[in-house]
């Protein structure tokens, strides 16, 4: 990872640049109509979100200005077993420099410490660099989305078994 990166967990005082991170992010992909986590309440309210128990959100920084995040929590209408990896952004500059796995590799080790055994996410296909990390880290493609996260917008689904010992990301 870039040395001039680093990640830290989510504060009250971060929560208005993750909101912009997001709605900058995700219209880049196409994902900004119905049926996307642009939309989610918790968008305005993430440090609030992932408060709970199970639950984690990390924010990446190149010096005091924030460029990313991504985090953990129970998969909605889940099994109490699965976790879902949610909300992970990079602005455009933060791309490419290795904070992607960085980031990942924390949300997996925090899943694994907090009794999770599958971690599930949606994505689109059109990310690209994104679903080639997944794969990286040992997700496996799924036909079907699991639980009911109401982002119907999603076209990608996978799952990774954190039972098995963990993929390297090289």
């Amino acid at each position: 990872m870039d040395p001039r990166l680093s990640i830290r967990p989510i504060r009250p005082e971060d929560e208005p640049a993750v909101a912009q991170i997001i709605r900058t992010v995700m219209p880049e992909f196409g994902a900004s109509g119905p049926g996307f986590a642009i939309h989610d309440p918790e968008v305005d309210h993430m440090c609030a979100a992932y408060r709970g128990p199970r639950a984690a959100y990390w924010v990446v920084a190149d010096g005091e200005r924030l460029v990313g995040g991504g985090g953990i929590a129970p998969l909605e209408n889940g099994d109490a077993e699965t976790c879902e990896l949610r909300k992970m952004y990079f602005l455009a500059e933060a791309r490419g420099r290795g904070v992607g796995a960085a980031l990942l590799e924390r949300c997996l080790v925090a899943a694994r410490e907090l009794g999770f055994r599958t971690c599930y996410l949606e994505t689109l296909v059109r990310m690209d660099a994104a679903r080639k990390l997944y794969a990286r880290f040992g997700f496996e493609k799924l036909c079907a989305p699991m639980g009911n996260t109401g982002h119907f917008g999603c076209d990608s689904y996978f799952a990774l078994d954190l039972t098995k010992p963990p993929a390297t990301a090289t």
